[in-house]
């Protein structure tokens, strides 16, 4: 207890400074977590009191064909969106990183679709090009080609948002700039001198020493994928339609929380997404150990 004290008394003036974070933690994220923590062993409608069901919501997932299908929608989106934003960032940032005139410009430009690529401007201007009477479609009409209603057919909806994240290559691109321009100019040289072409460069060198950001990018585009919600929301209407092929696990969760107010199961839903979140990520940082070069 002596010990405590005199930590207070050398330390309270930055603790005093901590108190408006240490609020907002506890206010804003622990205590909210801690109910609906609560509230998905619950039935609960937001009018009624809470009515204790145990496990019930999560079993009634496994059941749910339209939690199901939520699932399948968002895992594609993630596996097969992110490593291909990824990639298109990494192509852009190599071009940039060529030394070219005006560097800040482009690299302020490529960085706009990130700022506004998650917005509802965004999602319905991308229902409008993707749509019967779309700019794809002109550009296709234009080719002779036969076009088609890209967001209204099952086969094709989800794409069309997985071409949007791709859009949102911004933010990873700068990033994958900033650390191309740390790898050190000498190890290029040294590899041509002793034969090395572009391509061997890029897989012996460039990769290695960028692959502590490739992480970084990665857990980051993941964590943010799973959590997309407004591009689904806004081109299929708040239905995740058609056929489910656009139902995202967060809008099929609002539907349960805020259309259908089944509070205790969308808590549920949202202690999954997280804990699945998690073993995502600590799957990526496991398998870190096998690919990730780290210079010191």
């Amino acid at each position: 207890m002596e010990v405590v004290k005199r930590i207070w008394k050398r330390n309270w003036i930055g603790y005093l400074f901590l108190t408006p974070w240490l609020i907002g933690l506890i206010g804003l994220t622990a205590i909210p977590m801690m109910t609906s923590l609560y509230l998905s062993f619950t039935s609960y409608d937001m009018f009624t009191s809470p009515d204790w069901i145990g496990a019930q919501n999560y079993l009634e997932m496994f059941q749910d064909r339209k939690w199901i299908a939520s699932v399948k929608v968002t895992s594609i989106y993630v596996f097969l969106g992110v490593p291909l934003q990824l990639s298109f960032a990494l192509a852009i940032a190599l071009l940039l990183n060529k030394g070219i005139k005006g560097l800040k410009v482009y690299r302020a430009v490529y960085y706009v679709p990130s700022l506004f690529g998650g917005s509802v401007a965004i999602a319905i201007l991308w229902r409008q090009i993707f749509g019967g009477e779309g700019l794809i479609n002109n550009l296709l009409a234009y080719l002779g080609l036969q076009g088609m209603n890209w967001i209204s057919s099952p086969d094709t909806a989800l794409y069309t948002l997985i071409v949007l994240t791709i859009w949102q290559f911004g933010a990873p691109m700068v990033i994958f700039l900033a650390g191309l321009q740390q790898i050190p100019v000498d190890l290029y040289e040294a590899a041509r001198i002793d034969g090395a072409g572009r391509f061997k460069q890029f897989v012996r060198i460039t990769l290695p020493m960028l692959s502590p950001i490739i992480l970084f990018n990665l857990i980051m585009q993941i964590i943010s994928a799973f959590q997309a919600f407004t591009p689904a929301y806004i081109v299929s209407g708040g239905t995740g339609g058609p056929l489910n092929s656009t139902l995202f696990y967060t809008l099929y969760l609002y539907q349960n929380g805020f259309t259908q107010f089944q509070m205790g199961y969308a808590s549920a839903m949202a202690w999954i997404l997280l804990v699945t979140i998690g073993i995502v990520t600590a799957l990526v940082f496991a398998t870190s150990k096998k690919w990730v070069f780290y210079q010191g």
